[in-house]
């Protein structure tokens, strides 16, 4: 069957059609085949290169060879059992070694929930009722962080989502990213803040880059106020480098939560920080924590995989950084919008200037991203079909590769 006629059956069985909002492609998606390495192959027998990448996880590519090999040897041994594992020692040692910040972490299935725990932890640390979040700052699908962006530091949250209960998410009020000032306007009159968790660079609408001391200003700021600073590295770790956004920003958190790459493509989430905070989680502590899937042994033997190679490997990240460099390059003559990148992630906004914060990221003109994603789609590129969503690279992706998103930005921008 093509796409559209699996579009039209998924329609009769899923809202939508679909698992998750993003892949609602219009007129329909595009239902993938098989993928390896850096490319995808769709029933419609189309070759894609893939700068989505399953909006981050595989930073090594599809398939990658260690890592199918690290998840087989797993498989032989089973995939679920309800108990302890030695392999979630071997992880979590790997994560803590290399955030400094980072004392302890317990394994959860996906990174809402490493949100959502590391939230309900803060709360409970400090006997404290509110969090603060940025504008447009995504940290997964959970009641209390479905909170439209604001007008102002002095906003209190509006559900984004319904279903979700106004008096739950009048308890978390936003603030503009790269804005300190805002911050610290907030704190000044609000002593029932439990945390302040961000996007050190914004992912879900981004990339968006924190000014040069964005970040040790939040820091300053939240210890001054005595409010917890939650790291969202669900993007950002490994992402950015081995230590993440921590460790190349060199900015100290008291939680930190980790997704995607940690789990090699597989589900899975965690949330870390400093052991005094940590111990409170359950059984050790008050603050309930559990899933039936948390640590599951097939995620965390192809985490462990992917995170090995890095180590082994830290060339890729220089790799990536020169890759999207060189697409940087092929769009800087552009006429119209913007181009940025980090490392491995990177977009091009249908803006002048780069954005700064959501609601100059809300600025660009998403009828131009929507022909540019189309005809790069039709060029051979599958980019996210979203404005507001990162692209990225693997180390699976080739030189070859890299020319060909290269001329295709440079045809379809200049088109």
């Amino acid at each position: 069957m093509k796409s559209s006629d699996l579009f039209a059956r998924a329609k009769t069985l899923m809202p939508g059609g679909v698992s998750s909002p993003v892949r609602a492609i219009r007129p329909y998606p595009f239902y993938v085949e098989r993928a390896a390495g850096s490319h995808l192959s769709t029933v419609d027998g189309t070759d894609l290169v893939d700068c989505c990448l399953g909006y981050g996880p595989l930073i090594l590519g599809h398939a990658h060879p260690a890592v199918r090999e690290a998840i087989e040897r797993q498989l032989e041994k089973g995939w679920l059992y309800g108990t302890p594992t030695p392999l979630e020692l071997d992880l979590a040692g790997m994560i803590i070694a290399d955030h400094p910040a980072v004392d302890m972490v317990r394994f959860v299935s996906s990174g809402s929930e490493a949100t959502m725990a590391a939230i309900r932890l803060a709360r409970g640390y400090t006997g404290k009722q509110d969090i603060i979040k940025v504008e447009g700052g995504f940290h997964g699908a959970h009641d209390a962080v479905l909170v439209k962006a604001g007008s102002g530091a002095t906003t209190l949250g509006v559900p984004d989502s319904a279903g979700v209960l106004a008096d739950l998410t009048a308890h978390t009020r936003q603030v503009p990213y790269n804005d300190p000032e805002a911050l610290e306007t907030l704190l000044s009159g609000n002593d029932d803040v439990a945390a302040f968790i961000l996007e050190p660079v914004m992912g879900n609408i981004g990339p968006v880059i924190p000014d040069d001391s964005y970040l040790a200003d939040v820091r300053e700021i939240t210890a001054a106020y005595d409010v917890l600073l939650i790291l969202d590295e669900v993007i950002t770790g490994y992402r950015v480098g081995i230590g993440g956004a921590e460790v190349l920003y060199g900015v100290k958190p008291d939680l930190a939560t980790f997704g995607k790459i940690i789990g090699g493509g597989l589900p899975i989430g965690a949330f870390g920080g400093r052991r005094d905070i940590m111990e409170l989680v359950a059984p050790a502590g008050p603050v309930y924590q559990a899933g039936t899937f948390s640590g599951n042994p097939a995620s965390l033997a192809a985490g462990y995989a992917t995170l090995r190679y890095l180590h082994d490997h830290p060339e890729v990240y220089r790799r990536l950084d020169d890759a999207t460099r060189a697409i940087g390059e092929a769009a800087a003559d552009v006429r119209k919008g913007s181009f940025v990148r980090m490392g491995s992630l990177f977009k091009h906004f249908f803006r002048d200037e780069p954005p700064q914060n959501y609601r100059e990221v809300k600025e660009c003109d998403t009828e131009a991203f929507s022909r540019f994603w189309k005809a790069m789609f039709e060029a051979g590129i599958f980019l996210p079909p979203s404005q507001f969503e990162t692209n990225f690279l693997s180390a699976a992706h080739t030189e070859q590769d890299i020319e060909q998103i290269a001329d295709a930005y440079e045809l379809c921008l200049f088109a």
